[in-house]
């Protein structure tokens, strides 16, 4: 065997091992997951170009943005500003990256695969990416600094990273996982963990005064839209189709 076949073969040994996670689905529900996934992107990315066109001209939503800072003014208090504290730095761009590196090591040792914690990663970093090319893109500035209660950040607005930040790591941890199991009420307590967890960083940002209302719900469009890419592309890397009547045997590639 020559060097070029066993190099070939280490690296075939190597995408069995750890990067291929195949997986038999029926036809209607890996049809499902393709349909999912486009209503997602369609979306997500409606929504987002819709708030931009809302923030560019001052009308639709963004009218709502400076009733609801007032009124998330009026509901300070000193306990509740240290606990919108902890979750801004939690979903934070110094705890977060640590936070999805800590996941992403733990869950490839005790997998013993690459590919689901791998893709979490890489969307993680996509979300950075478009975070910052939208952010200069659209230069939005932030709510006066005096509203601000951690700190002035005199960067600009549109999306909130940490929104951006909290809904990628917990919608896509919750497809990668839910994803291989079945079970309506697993799918719903993902779904309620989630949603939870994406409003209470929505909330946090709101209060402490660096974001406006449509800073977070792009970012949440923003997260849809990439929810929807890597349901699609783990969806046609993992899944066959399993043969039956009428089904033809369906590889991802």
């Amino acid at each position: 065997m020559s060097a070029e076949s066993r190099r070939l073969t280490g690296l075939r040994r190597l995408n069995r091992r750890y990067l291929a996670e195949e997986r038999i689905v029926s036809g209607v529900r890996r049809r499902k997951f393709f349909i999912a996934a486009l209503v997602l992107i369609v979306v997500g990315a409606a929504s987002f170009v819709g708030l931009i066109v809302s923030v560019g001209t001052g009308t639709g939503i963004s009218s709502l943005d400076e009733p609801v800072r007032d009124f998330m003014v009026d509901l300070r208090s000193p306990d509740a500003t240290m606990f919108m504290v902890i979750l801004a730095v939690i979903f934070g761009p110094v705890a977060m990256p640590f936070i999805v590196l800590a996941a992403t090591v733990i869950w490839i040792w005790r997998a013993k695969h690459m590919w689901r914690p791998v893709l979490l990663a890489g969307a993680m970093v996509l979300g950075v990416g478009l975070a910052l090319l939208f952010r200069d893109l659209i230069d939005r500035p932030r709510p006066p600094v005096e509203f601000m209660l951690h700190g002035a950040d005199h960067t600009f607005s549109f999306p909130s990273g940490h929104v951006l930040g909290a809904a990628d790591f917990l919608l896509l941890s919750a497809y990668l996982l839910l994803s291989r199991r079945q079970g309506i009420w697993l799918w719903l307590t993902g779904l309620v963990v989630a949603v939870v967890g994406i409003g209470s960083q929505i909330f946090s940002r709101l209060y402490l005064g660096y974001h406006w209302l449509t800073d977070t719900l792009g970012s949440v469009c923003l997260s849809l839209f990439i929810l929807g890419l890597v349901i699609a592309l783990d969806t046609w890397r993992t899944t066959t189709v399993d043969e039956g009547p009428g089904n033809a045997l369906i590889s991802p590639g």
